[in-house]
Order: C-alpha cells, then structure tokens, then sequence
C-alpha cells in the first residue's frame, strides 16, 4: 500500500508541473489572477461534483471543525499566482525543483515539531541530506537553464 500511495504522490507530483506549465502559459495570455481564478472556479466544480457523488457521510461537517484548520484551503492561492509568475521567468523544471525544496524544508519542520497536530518525526542526518541533496539539485538545474540561455542567445 505504501508503494502505491508513493506512486501517486509522483503523478500528483507529474500533474502539477503539468498545471505548472499550461498556467504559465495561460497567465501570460488573460493575466496571473484571472488563471488563478479558472483553476480554482473549475477545481471547485469538479470537487463540488467529486463530494456530491462519491464522499461518503462524516461524523463532522465544514461548520464543525476548528477553525484553522479551514486555513489550510487559502494556501493553495499564493502557490498558484507564483508559480504562474515564477515558470514564466525561470522555467518549468526550476520552479517545480524550487516548491519542492520549499515543500521538503517545510513538511520536515512539521514533522519534526509535530505542527498542526501531526506526529513527531525527528530530524535525522538522513533526511537532512535530501534537503542538502534537493537544494544542490536545484542549483544545478537553475545553472544548467542560464547557460542553456547563454548559448541560445
């Protein structure tokens, strides 16, 4: 099972590059926030669609829960805006290399300090070196997109 929860987690991955890229492009056409807002109009349709005919019934509703936790939903909203600024500028590749780096430093914090009611999972010398290895990774990326730029202009 775990396997293919990871396996997902990769095409999730893969389908955010890809919304990456059309939304670029998309912004650079209509502009940042009216592409912000198709995604967001549509994602909500197709859930809206997604909870009507196969969410099965919850103990709690939406009303119900702490309050914070509805947070969680507006952080979708600056991911969106900058990655359609920032794929426009640096790419495909750097940017998507970029939220990931910012998701792996992140999601080791929280787990680390058990944030927002996550367990604890501690720091080890080994998931330090992924965050070491993904940040040289993106300098690497980001070095290889300048001078592929260089010798094209």
């Amino acid at each position: 099972m775990t396997l293919i929860m990871i396996i997902l987690a990769v095409i999730g991955g893969a389908t955010l590059s890809i919304q990456a890229a059309i939304n670029a492009q998309l912004g650079s056409k209509v502009g940042v926030f009216r592409c912000a807002f198709l995604t967001f109009s549509v994602g909500a349709l197709i859930t809206g669609l997604l909870i009507f005919y196969f969410e099965p019934s919850h103990a709690m509703t939406l009303l119900d829960v702490p309050k914070w936790q509805l947070l969680g939903a507006m952080c979708g909203v600056p991911y969106i805006v900058i990655m359609v600024f920032a794929v426009q500028r640096i790419g495909t590749a750097v940017a998507t290399v970029a939220v990931i780096f910012g998701q792996l430093c992140m999601s080791m914090l929280i787990d680390n300090f058990g944030w927002f009611g996550n367990g604890i999972i501690s720091f080890t010398p080994t998931r330090i070196g992924a965050i070491i290895c993904l940040g040289i990774a993106l300098y690497f990326i980001h070095a290889s997109n300048k001078a592929a730029v260089k010798t094209e202009g």
